[in-house]
């Protein structure tokens, strides 16, 4: 016990390099998203994105936005909240596993699905805060 009581000391150090990381799996996909605009856009429309031309720029601004805002420590529990949606709509629509059994990318997409889910944790967590 002596050794978990003095990691403690260090618990504002890992709080702000986990935001941080969160706030960075955010914001280097949405700068890419800018890049290959017309990829994820062919990606979002081949997936069955629903109003995927809408979408992806609002998808770029909160990925960017309120990654930015978990680095800053701005904002977290609404920001938190709003990219563990924005991750569960990925899942649903993006890594969906399910419809690609027998697929080269099946395992793929699975392993993708359950990270993000990891991510999903993390934010549900950095929302307590």
């Amino acid at each position: 016990m002596q050794l978990d009581n003095s990691l403690q000391r260090f618990d504002p150090v890992f709080f702000t390099v986990g935001r941080t990381l969160l706030g960075l799996y955010f914001i280097i996909p949405g700068v890419l998203k800018i890049t290959g605009y017309a990829g994820t856009l062919a990606l979002m429309q081949d997936k069955g994105v629903p109003l995927a031309s809408a979408l992806l720029p609002l998808t770029i601004l909160i990925q960017v936005g309120l990654g930015l805002m978990l680095v800053l420590g701005k904002q977290l529990r609404i920001s938190a909240l709003t990219l563990f949606g924005l991750v569960l709509l990925i899942n649903l629509f993006i890594h969906n596993f399910w419809a690609m059994q027998g697929e080269p990318s099946y395992a793929h997409e699975l392993q993708n699905f359950i990270k993000n889910l990891g991510i999903a944790a993390g934010l549900l967590v950095l929302a307590t805060k």
